[in-house]
């Protein structure tokens, strides 16, 4: 089974019959939130409806002769059933889409799910020092080797 990243607050979408992306404002809650490499941010829920994207639009919409969008979420579909957070949403995934009452249909999906993976220090001892070398060539190749010699990943 494929792991599904969990839609945070600044996730983009995407709809079928817009030009342009629109990031996502999660506006139901402000308590859980998914700590994204040390940034927290806001957990997105079915409760996210209405106009809950920071431009609130999706450039020209196709259904409507080209005029501008002006989204309104109706509702979302392919969430995660089986958690409910404390205002009793239940949590969006990146293949979760929303229901625009213009097309009448699930129509707006996600491009981004919000979050930025960081390698934590754990995964560092799998690297080749030369791969943390391009990533960061500042480093010296020496601490590269004592640190891959006595896994010691805080000395870098």
């Amino acid at each position: 089974m494929n792991e599904k990243h969990v839609l945070v607050q600044g996730a983009v979408c995407k709809c079928r019959y817009g030009t342009v992306p629109d990031a996502l404002s999660v506006k139901s809650h402000q308590k859980e939130i998914a700590n994204d490499g040390g940034a927290k941010k806001l957990i997105a829920t079915t409760k996210d409806t209405g106009a809950t994207f920071k431009n609130n639009s999706f450039g020209a919409c196709a259904k409507m002769n080209n005029r501008p969008c002006k989204p309104v979420v109706q509702q979302w579909i392919n969430f995660y059933e089986r958690v409910t957070l404390s205002h009793g949403g239940k949590v969006l995934l990146e293949d979760s889409k929303a229901v625009c009452p213009v097309s009448g249909d699930a129509c707006i999906s996600v491009i981004w799910h919000g979050q930025a993976g960081a390698p934590a220090v754990g995964q560092m001892g799998q690297l080749d020092g030369r791969i943390i070398k391009e990533w960061n060539p500042a480093i010296d190749n020496e601490a590269i080797e004592a640190g891959l010699n006595e896994n010691n990943w805080e000395a870098l």
